[in-house]
C-alpha cells in the first residue's frame, strides 16, 4: 500500500489494486492552512464530527463514507469502528471519537482519530493486532506525546505514523496550544523523517521492532 499525508489527521491510503481510502478530511481555511483536498476516493473514514475531520464534501468521486462504530464492509474491505472519547472525561468536553481498524494487503491498519485518553484493556483487545498505526501526538485536543508513546507501546504496532500536531501550516494562535512531534519522537531509537509524497509499505517489509515514520504534509 501507499500512504500520503495531506495534513492534520488526513491520509490517503492507496491499495495495490487502486482502492483509495481517505481518513478525516479537513476543511481548509482559518487555523488549518493545509491545501484544499483535491482527490477522489472509494472510502472515507470520519472519526468525529468536527470541521477539521469531517469534510467529506472535499473528496471527489462517490465514496462510501463510514462514520459509525461496528463492522462495515466496503470495497471488499472490512472496517471496524471502535467507540472511544475525544477527551479524558468520557466525552463531556469534546464528545465521542471513533477508532478505525481494517486489514489491507496482509497488514492491519489502525487510525486513532482524535483520541483523547489512554486505552483500556477492553479497548486494546477490540483493536487487536496492528501493523500500521496513525496516532495523534500534539496534545491539547488529543493525547500528547508522552501519552501517545504509552498508547503506541500498548498497541504494539511496528510502523507508527504521528499525526495531528503543530506544523507551519497550523495557526497555533487560533487553533490552540498543540505542540509538534518532538515530545513523541524524543528518545526513540528508530525514527525516519520522510519528505512529502507517497510512502510505500509492504507486508514483507514490516520491521520486527517499532519504527516511527514522520511524514511531511503533501498539502
Amino acid at each position: 500500500m501507499k500512504i500520503k499525508w495531506f495534513g492534520h489527521a488526513c491520509f490517503l491510503i492507496t491499495a495495490n489494486n487502486g482502492t483509495k481510502i481517505i481518513t478525516d478530511p479537513y476543511t481548509s481555511g482559518g487555523p488549518i492552512r493545509y491545501g484544499e483536498i483535491n482527490e477522489s476516493a472509494d472510502v472515507v473514514l470520519i472519526s468525529h464530527e468536527h470541521g477539521d475531520h469531517n469534510n467529506e464534501a472535499a473528496v471527489k468521486g462517490n465514496p462510501v463514507v463510514i462514520r459509525s462504530t461496528g463492522i462495515t464492509e466496503a470495497k471488499g474491505i472490512r472496517f471496524k469502528g471502535i467507540a472511544v472519547f475525544h477527551d479524558e472525561n468520557n466525552g463531556s468536553q469534546r464528545g465521542k471519537n471513533t477508532i478505525f481498524v481494517f486489514g489491507l494487503e496482509g497488514m492491519n491498519v489502525c487510525h486513532l482519530g482524535d483520541l483523547g485518553h489512554k486505552l483500556s484493556i477492553t479497548e486494546l483487545a477490540e483493536i487487536g493486532k496492528v501493523d500500521i498505526l496513525f496516532v495523534p501526538v500534539g496534545g491539547f485536543y488529543t493525547i500528547d506525546g508522552a501519552t501517545a508513546s504509552e498508547v503506541a507501546a500498548n498497541i504494539a504496532a511496528k510502523v507508527i505514523i504521528p499525526m495531528h500536531y503543530l506544523t507551519p501550516k497550523i495557526d497555533a494562535a487560533r487553533f490552540g496550544a498543540i505542540t509538534g512531534p518532538e515530545g513523541f519522537i524524543k528518545d526513540k531509537k528508530e525514527v525516519r523523517k520522510l519528505k512529502a509524497g507517497e510512502t510505500e509499505i509492504k507486508a514483507n517489509q514490516i520491521p520486527s521492532t517499532p519504527q516511527i515514520m514522520v511524514l511531511d504534509p503533501a498539502l
